[in-house]
């Protein structure tokens, strides 16, 4: 089976914490069913996804993503194939936006939407990598 990643922005609309839960165990459902990982980074600001899995499923999320009225302004960066996951055993991984990443200036600057593929990736990259990222799997 090949497997694809797609890597997504928007911005929350009504950006709270019941509002962030409800995504989260909504996106935990549906990536369980369907077979998805991934990692969603998110503040007050940005939403910057990862979903990753097979392809029908994943654009099939992304849609759904795309309708949600608690996303603004979606637009896809990317999307390929790729040879393995980058968070196996997350159906969705969650993490703060963190000071290395874009601050809210550069994000309503549009520097998210500017940065290349690779400075993306390694935005994901390096949460994957954090000591104890993988420990646990989030259900």
């Amino acid at each position: 089976m090949q497997l694809v990643h797609l890597i997504y922005t928007s911005q929350p609309f009504g950006y709270d914490d019941p509002t962030l839960g409800a995504i989260l165990t909504a996106a935990r459902h549906f990536n369980q069913r369907d077979s998805i990982t991934g990692c969603l980074i998110c503040r007050e600001d940005i939403f910057l996804q990862l979903l990753e899995g097979p392809a029908d499923v994943v654009n099939a999320a992304y849609a759904r993503i795309s309708r949600d009225g608690r996303h603004v302004g979606v637009v896809k960066l990317f999307a390929g194939d790729i040879a393995a996951r980058m968070f196996p055993d997350w159906d969705m991984k969650h993490d703060p936006a963190r000071s290395w990443m874009w601050t809210p200036a550069q994000v309503e600057m549009g520097a998210v939407r500017r940065a290349s593929a690779d400075e993306v990736l390694a935005v994901f990259r390096r949460v994957a990598n954090e000591p104890g990222a993988m420990a646990a799997r989030v259900l």
